[in-house]
């Protein structure tokens, strides 16, 4: 019986995320505190009132890690450990900081610069991303090559989150089109995704060249629990290979599917989602049965975890 700290990425970001954690727990007030120092401005004004900001890739991700973690903390306090950690792309940088690999000051700087490469990677209007729900993943990959074969450009798949739920991305007429293929080859739903631009594609390669300056600078400690990456969807070997990982991770897909299969089979049976919302909760769901599914965000939700944990 292992338990896994699982971090929410980009997307998954409220006003009013993290405030109740912040007015009850002094951990937590602690974590915004010391963020609000590092980033030069309050990340809580912006988590708790500014959903305008939220929307921003440069703001959302420091200000969800900081909740995140925040949310850990808490978490931890109450005495619950993990066992292993993952996140959702962004979420990644939170399971580093949760396993000792990445210290949090230095991850909170980090991921505001790249929020702010990725927004500029690609001029506005250039990409799209969309959520393909209800198609089998070699039919939503078929659709994209046929869209990409029309000339149209870039369409590819950008996250495998679960059976039934994938992300493609790419350049916007590309994508518009692979997503209304995917809709003809019976997917129930193609969304089209409020985000800045085609993430974990090879549009992003800008922002990644610039990542791997800013990744090089960082001190990089031993882990203290395994960390599976969404590169390959394998536990991390080395606090040598997470710089190298992170490189590529900008610009790979996310295997999060593949990710929490091979939690379960090295014994995984309680995930924990920390972070705002549950939506990886509700992958989970989707991937595997018979395993504990809780989620943390504020006191209601942590004693409901607390409750589920210890029944």
């Amino acid at each position: 019986m292992k338990t896994v700290f699982m971090f929410s990425g980009q997307g998954a970001q409220y006003a009013g995320m993290g405030k109740d954690l912040y007015n009850n727990y002094t951990v937590a007030k602690e974590i915004f505190d010391q963020a609000d120092e590092v980033l030069g401005y309050s990340i809580k004004d912006i988590c708790f009132n500014d959903e305008k900001k939220l929307g921003d890739t440069e703001f959302a991700q420091p200000a969800i890690l900081v909740m995140s973690i925040a949310a850990m903390k808490v978490l931890e306090e109450r005495g619950v450990r993990a066992d292993m950690a993952a996140g959702l792309s962004l979420g990644e940088y939170s399971a580093y900081v949760a396993s000792g690999a990445m210290d949090f000051k230095e991850a909170v700087a980090l991921v505001q610069k790249r929020g702010k490469f990725m927004a500029e990677a690609v001029p506005n209007g250039e990409g799209a991303m969309y959520a393909i729900i209800g198609l089998d993943t070699e039919l939503v990959e078929e659709a994209c090559k046929e869209a990409a074969d029309m000339g149209l450009g870039l369409a590819v798949p950008a996250n495998y989150n679960a059976p039934g739920q994938i992300v493609i991305a790419g350049k916007t007429e590309a994508v518009a089109k692979a997503a209304g293929l995917a809709k003809e080859k019976g997917a129930k739903m193609a969304v089209k995704l409020k985000v800045s631009g085609p993430f974990h594609t090879e549009m992003l390669m800008p922002a990644a060249e610039k990542l791997a300056a800013e990744l090089r600078k960082l001190a990089i400690s031993p882990m203290k629990i395994p960390v599976f990456t969404n590169v390959n969807a394998e536990i991390v070997q080395s606090e040598n290979d997470i710089v190298p990982i992170l490189e590529k991770q900008i610009c790979c897909p996310v295997r999060w599917e593949q990710i929490v299969r091979n939690m379960n089979e090295r014994g995984a049976d309680t995930f924990i989602e920390l972070g705002p919302g549950k939506t990886l909760c509700g992958f989970v769901k989707r991937i595997l049965k018979g395993v504990t599914n809780v989620n943390v965000e504020d006191t209601s939700t942590l004693e409901k975890a607390i409750e589920k944990l210890n029944a």
